[in-house]
């Protein structure tokens, strides 16, 4: 349920509710509008059926929600959210571009890697050091020295850090390098490890499953809010079809829904959606097309020799072309990137 008070009511009616509210145990997340404040009821609205909230001073309405997901859905909060990390603002006006390698393999590769995607304007570097893969004897990631790789990256290019995190502990390594948790397709529905960044308080990007509804994946959004992390991005990474040209079908459809449903912000990942570089510009142009807050490339020095998915990672030259272009559509859609060429 959520509170719509009256325009112009005063803080100290917003206080005497959330006060209310809070004293029969029931949590709360007020959200500020350009002309009224929602406050959002949290958990078992059956204790108010003897309150007659609607008669409190500054109280327009009460309205119900239907959805699953209170936090991360619309009702809670009408208008789009943005997710500052240390001063980068995804979901704003400015197209967000994360690139980097699948995985950190060398210092030499992360370095050129970074310094290559810092000149085409790329504001995160992305690069795995926890490698969920398919096979137990496939590259499985450098850990914590792949960490200190990034770090080493960042001191050298400015570039803000995310990688992926597949597990409690290591979601305790990660935070002492990272500025953005990754929460990976196979780890969409880990309950415990979207509660543990949640507690966390660090901004997550939250990818969805393979054969993940978009409910599902809202729903997956609303544990890690639930802990009082809302700097939650969502992203669409393609979905499992009976098609096999690709390594999984972007659904593309899902960034109107998204933005229709929810007020979190989302961006696209081109590079895992289609598996083959040849698809990486029409599927970002595309995906910024339908209004995407930003993409995750994937970039590397020498795609060729890459210890994990060479066939879907860019070229610093291509994926420079790529950004070349982004910038050009960023001024036909009312956005901007800061093609840095």
């Amino acid at each position: 349920m959520i509170i719509v008070m009256k325009p112009g009511t005063h803080e100290s009616d917003i206080h005497e509710v959330s006060k209310v509210l809070e004293s029969l145990g029931l949590g709360i997340h007020i959200s500020k509008g350009t002309e009224r404040t929602i406050i959002g009821v949290i958990g078992d609205k059956r204790v108010l059926n003897d309150v007659p909230l609607e008669l409190m001073p500054g109280v327009e309405k009460l309205v119900p929600i239907v959805e699953s997901y209170k936090l991360a859905g619309k009702t809670f909060k009408p208008e789009p959210s943005v997710v500052d990390v240390k001063g980068v603002k995804i979901g704003g006006k400015e197209l967000v571009m994360m690139a980097g390698p699948c995985a950190v393999e060398s210092r030499e590769q992360i370095l050129e890697a970074a310094a290559a995607v810092k000149k085409s304007g790329a504001q995160f570097l992305r690069g795995g050091a926890f490698k969920p893969r398919t096979s137990p004897y496939a590259f499985q990631g450098l850990e914590e020295e792949g960490l200190k790789l990034l770090k080493e990256a960042q001191e050298a290019t400015g570039l803000l850090l995310i990688t992926e995190v597949t597990s409690e502990k290591a979601v305790e390594i990660a935070d002492r390098y990272v500025d953005m948790f990754q929460i990976g397709a196979r780890n969409v529905q880990n309950f415990q490890l979207l509660r543990e960044i949640g507690r966390s308080k660090k901004p997550a990007l939250l990818k969805r499953g393979p054969s993940t509804t978009i409910d599902e994946w809202l729903n997956a959004a609303e544990y890690i809010m639930s802990e009082g992390n809302y700097d939650v991005v969502l992203c669409e990474r393609g979905i499992r079809t009976f098609e096999t040209a690709t390594r999984n079908t972007l659904d593309l459809s899902a960034v109107p829904v998204v933005k229709n449903n929810s007020h979190l912000p989302i961006i696209v990942d081109p590079s895992h959606a289609a598996g083959k570089t040849q698809y990486i510009s029409s599927l970002s142009k595309a995906a910024i097309a339908a209004g995407a807050d930003g993409l995750i490339i994937e970039v590397h020095p020498n795609p060729r020799c890459a210890l994990s998915d060479a066939a879907q990672q860019l070229t610093p030259e291509s994926f420079d072309n790529l950004c070349s272009d982004i910038s050009k559509m960023a001024d036909i859609l009312g956005r901007e990137f800061r093609y840095a060429r």
